[in-house]
């Protein structure tokens, strides 16, 4: 049956308490990603949290640290970029040595920009992120000066070259997040990855490397629009190439220049759309919840916002599967 190989997933991060990792788990949640806090990196510390994943029956799929991949020196080419390539590099082995198979890029070294999260329009009296283009263009260069698109295309595939024989020899793949918000240049800084054109130049500057993949954000793609590409073509083109490792699944209220990050009901996506191209096209990686609006403290906080997409998300593949296999 189509669709059925598609895995549910949810986050962790290393320092979890054993109540967090039962609540995945009552949630029927079976796979999940890892975010590993920077005291957390080596091997040993690696073992012992995925020792106590599987006390509670989890898997983890794929895996990170922030501050290894989103690196400034690695993605401007400052003083230290060939130290910050062999961490990232030490750490893949790590990651690999331990069984995990994904691990993670994002050419983004202001990390996420966002203008404020709180209340919006669309959020239904949650705390959402809230991103005003117009607004975020008014801050000034985070580096000193302006680095262009192409200075950035040269530094990602300098850093190609560099990681992916690391990643063949370690047998993991890279899941290659697109800029977000993904516009041109924000605080001097041009994005790599903004469309799905730009996907398949990274492809062929890695030599269409098995080794490099992508984290499909969907919100993303809305984000951007058009502009980004057709999401149902692109996802179709995407996971016939092999190259969707996992998918974040996120609705949004609009494109840019504006938008709130929503319930997956409440923007302007048909998210069922959305699910059931993954499963007629027979996806057979990962997907989760991303960035969901966190609920009032009194209504259960961020457990039950997240519990409440999980489910929701769940729901539509369960749907998606029964339509499309009928």
């Amino acid at each position: 049956m189509l669709g059925t190989k598609i895995r549910v997933q949810h986050k962790v991060v290393s320092d979890y308490t054993d109540e967090q990792l039962l609540f995945l788990t009552q949630m029927g949640v079976k796979y999940v990603y890892v975010m590993f806090k920077d005291e957390h990196t080596d091997y040993d510390s690696v073992m012992r949290f995925m020792e106590r994943l599987n006390k509670f029956g989890l898997v983890a799929t794929d895996a990170g640290n922030t501050a290894i991949y989103k690196n400034a020196a690695m993605h401007l080419a400052l003083p230290g970029r060939d130290e910050a390539i062999q961490r990232y590099n030490d750490f893949n082995r790590v990651l690999g040595k331990a069984g995990i198979r994904i691990v993670y890029m994002t050419w983004e070294p202001n990390q996420v920009l966002t203008t404020r999260f709180g209340v919006g329009e669309h959020t239904r009296g949650a705390i959402g992120r809230i991103v005003d283009i117009k607004e975020l263009e008014t801050h000034p260069y985070s580096h000193g000066r302006l680095f262009t698109k192409e200075e950035m295309w040269d530094n990602f595939k300098y850093f190609l070259d560099r990681v992916l024989p690391v990643c063949e020899e370690a047998n993991v793949k890279i899941a290659l997040h697109p800029n977000d918000p993904p516009v041109a240049c924000l605080k001097g800084i041009s994005n790599l990855i903004t469309s799905a054109a730009d996907y398949k130049h990274a492809f062929e500057l890695a030599g269409n490397s098995p080794y490099l993949g992508m984290k499909m954000c969907i919100g993303c793609w809305l984000e951007g629009g058009e502009g980004f590409g057709n999401v149902l073509e692109d996802i179709k083109y995407f996971v016939e190439q092999k190259k969707v490792l996992i998918v974040h699944f996120r609705n949004v209220s609009g494109t840019v220049p504006y938008f709130e990050e929503t319930l997956l009901e409440d923007g302007y996506m048909d998210m069922y759309k959305v699910m059931k191209q993954f499963v007629s096209c027979d996806y057979d990686g990962l997907i989760h919840v991303d960035h969901v609006p966190i609920y009032a403290q009194s209504c259960g906080g961020e457990d039950s916002s997240v519990a409440y997409s999980l489910g929701y998300m769940k729901a539509l593949l369960n749907c998606a599967i029964a339509e499309v296999n009928m």
